[in-house]
């Protein structure tokens, strides 16, 4: 196990290459199950999540080079694969569930185990489920398995979720793919990640087609091409990291993002008095005179990102005055607040509400990472503290940030990676 050690109140400034997206990467890899073609995906971001994705497509008998160097993954899929996901690779990782639908789709059978990840709530997988039964797929679970079959060809089908997933969304439009004749899939989601996953759908055959605003026809091919494909920015590393620049009082050029990805994140910053100016390709973010309170609401894509909360609430503890946040996508998301309590933040928490106490100084403290953006919202935190913070258990962060010691150390924080038996 390792730790971060980290002593505070540091201005940040200098340049942060932003990675490519890992909510992008896990479905794309998972949705090369359906092609025998030679698959090229670039940039690549090198963190545990895509490295035990990875390992679960070459326990199934994806032939894969990682080239960590270059960022490039190649992927070709010989011959049949096996169909099992096993527990302990699906274990930490949440995504992992996402081969289901590709895996039944292609084979007719499935055996995945019920997927780990962070602790931030139920996070259930029944909307997946739900649309794979309508498609005509047989389901059980059984002993901690999804046991999933179909007699013949997953068939297409209208399926409506009843409530926005990207999960659900993901799994699905892969699984029609390689389904027999068309599925129409209504509300779904429509985040940059699913949008970047239809890019290289198409790229490798598939027939899709956006419909309305949260649309998706999708007629079901059997023969696929090879391709290349570039990952999309991560936007929560981007957001993370302009939070950074703003907590510290300090300046931070991001660069390697299309902003207009982000345009809900900038604006509402803007509105807390960062100062950011938009380029093409990049933002620079500067030392913000004050920092002003804002209520704000987590909904699915285009609003406010669950994935950010956590951080901006770190942020909202340097406001002026006091900010509300309402959690509205996942129940348990605010694990990282008696961290922060610990630090000296005064927040308040009823329900799925937080109450943020502005203008408290945060001071260095012992603390604990609970999940993967939580994590990122100490570090956020002990960037910002009078004093030493160490953060245990990063493993967590690790899941979603690639080398983020090195990111910041190259803009003035003193942050630096340590074994846990030393201090």
């Amino acid at each position: 196990m390792q730790k971060l050690i980290i002593k505070g109140n540091r201005k940040l400034s200098g340049t942060v290459l932003i990675s490519g997206s890992k909510n992008a990467t896990l479905p794309i890899l998972t949705a090369t199950i359906l092609t025998n073609k030679k698959i090229i995906l670039k940039n690549v971001p090198i963190v545990k999540d895509v490295e035990t994705m990875v390992n679960l497509l070459k326990a199934m008998g994806s032939l894969i080079k990682f080239d960590k160097k270059n960022k490039k993954i190649e992927i070709l899929n010989k011959k049949k694969l096996r169909t099992l996901a096993p527990y302990n690779l699906l274990k930490t990782m949440r995504a992992g569930v996402l081969v289901l639908g590709s895996l039944l789709a292609k084979y007719g059978n499935a055996k995945v185990s019920l997927p780990g990840g962070c602790a931030i709530g139920s996070r259930p997988i029944d909307l997946h489920l739900r649309a794979l039964k309508k498609m005509g797929a047989k389901i059980k679970i059984k002993n901690g398995y999804i046991v999933a079959s179909v007699k013949k060809n997953l068939i297409g089908t209208n399926i409506r979720f009843p409530k926005i997933s990207v999960g659900a969304t993901e799994n699905i439009l892969i699984a029609s793919c390689f389904a027999q004749g068309e599925t129409k899939l209504r509300n779904c989601s429509i985040e940059p990640e699913v949008k970047d996953l239809v890019i290289f759908l198409k790229k490798i055959g598939c027939k899709i087609k956006w419909v309305g605003k949260r649309g998706l026809n999708i007629i079901g091919v059997k023969n696929f091409k090879s391709a290349s494909h570039k990952i999309i920015f991560d936007r929560i590393e981007a957001g993370t990291y302009i939070i950074a620049s703003a907590i510290t009082k300090g300046s931070l050029k991001i660069k390697n993002i299309e902003p207009k990805y982000i345009y809900t994140e900038i604006s509402l910053l803007r509105k807390m008095g960062i100062n950011i100016k938009q380029k093409k390709g990049y933002i620079i973010v500067q030392n913000p005179k004050k920092i002003k309170k804002i209520n704000l609401a987590t909904k699915p894509y285009p609003g406010f990102p669950t994935d950010l909360q956590a951080q901006i609430m770190t942020l909202m503890t340097q406001a002026e005055g006091v900010s509300l946040i309402k959690e509205n996508i996942f129940e348990n998301r605010f694990m990282h607040v008696s961290e922060l309590r610990r630090m000296g933040a005064n927040i308040d928490i009823s329900g799925n509400e937080a109450k943020i106490y502005g203008k408290n100084k945060l001071n260095g403290a012992e603390l604990m990472a609970t999940d993967l953006r939580a994590s990122v919202s100490l570090v956020l935190a002990g960037l910002a503290a009078n004093g030493k913070t160490i953060i245990n258990r990063i493993y967590h962060l690790d899941r979603g940030y690639e080398k983020i010691e090195n990111k910041l150390s190259k803009c003035g924080a003193f942050i630096k990676r340590i074994a846990n038996d030393q201090r």
